[in-house]
């Protein structure tokens, strides 16, 4: 048996055939002269793109393709916290690892400190070394006077400074109450630092004495005379008894050779 077809030929060509030819994507699109004479706008720019963050697995893969990145980036090893499963103890390695980095952040501070002293001490030593030409320059009692109360104040932070010297041994029939209050210190030869005793104050500052929190004592030797060189601040915080005094020291060994100098009228 023959089937019969279902339509015409003609209208079953006609049919199957696109209606409208298929139009090529743009990079592929055949150029249009009258676009091509027009200049085409400027697209607009865009904006950097955001530093994409690094997987874990990028990092995995890192580190295996290059074994040895710790060995050229030891300090690394010390930052890095690698986990031992020990299930319910403790783990001896990460334990030992833990006391490593405690001891080493402990020496970093030490260390930190040691340097920030070491920066101070070596501002004093500027300071002090200018003090001293300063000294040495000093024709008279008044003018070395004038010296130490201005490097005082301007270097120490102080608000008074006074140089006292004692009369010993004390003239017959006179009590000096310096003398009296300072007998103890007579025989020092280190400064002494801290709060200050509100008559001991008095009698070395004077009016300002009520307002001086801390204060450093440095023994003044000028041969056969003793005195004492007293810095004052109102800061309680300023001069303590804990500080380091080899500076203040070296300072008074100075004054006193330069009065020694001034007593026997050398210039």
């Amino acid at each position: 048996m023959s089937r019969k077809p279902s339509g015409p030929k003609k209208a079953r060509d006609k049919a199957t055939e696109p209606a409208v030819p298929p139009q090529l994507a743009a990079p592929f699109a055949p150029a249009d002269t009258s676009a091509a004479q027009a200049e085409p706008p400027a697209a607009p720019t865009a904006p950097a793109p955001a530093p994409a963050e690094v997987s874990d697995a990028a990092v995995a893969a890192f580190l295996k393709a290059d074994p040895g990145f710790f060995e050229r980036h030891p300090a690394l090893v010390a930052e890095l916290r690698v986990p031992h499963p020990s299930g319910a103890a403790v783990s001896l390695v990460e334990h030992q690892l833990s006391i490593l980095r405690g001891q080493l952040d402990d020496q970093r501070r030490r260390l930190s400190h040691i340097i920030a002293r070491a920066r101070d001490y070596e501002v004093l030593s500027a300071r002090l070394h200018s003090l001293t030409l300063a000294l040495i320059a000093a024709p008279d009692w008044p003018a070395l006077e004038a010296v130490l109360d201005d490097a005082m104040c301007r270097d120490l932070n102080a608000q008074c400074v006074t140089l006292k010297l004692f009369a010993l041994p004390a003239p017959e029939g006179q009590d000096d109450p310096l003398v009296a209050a300072f007998h103890d210190f007579l025989d020092r030869r280190h400064c002494l630092c801290g709060p200050l005793a509100a008559d001991k104050s008095g009698l070395l500052f004077g009016d300002f004495g009520p307002q001086v929190q801390s204060a450093a004592l440095i023994p003044i030797h000028a041969g056969d005379q003793t005195g004492v060189l007293a810095i004052g601040s109102s800061d309680a915080a300023r001069f303590h008894p804990d500080m380091a005094t080899d500076v203040l020291d070296r300072m008074g060994e100075v004054v006193g050779q330069r009065l020694l100098a001034i007593n026997h009228g050398h210039a």
